[in-house]
């Protein structure tokens, strides 16, 4: 958990980076990539978690 909150932290404060400084566009793509990919890997996390609960 505490990674994926990083990882979210990283590509908001890169993304703000990007979108300000004058020719970092590319920290802006960083950013955008980085935190779709955070997303789905939290996505995966948690969809496996509920599958290991029983059923009562």
């Amino acid at each position: 958990m505490v990674l994926i909150l990083a990882l979210a932290i990283v590509a908001i404060v890169l993304g703000i980076i990007g979108s300000v400084a004058n020719g970092w566009f590319f920290l802006l793509v960083i950013a955008i990539v980085l935190f779709v990919a955070d997303m789905a890997y939290a996505g995966i996390r948690w969809s496996q978690r509920s599958g290991r609960r029983p059923t009562r």
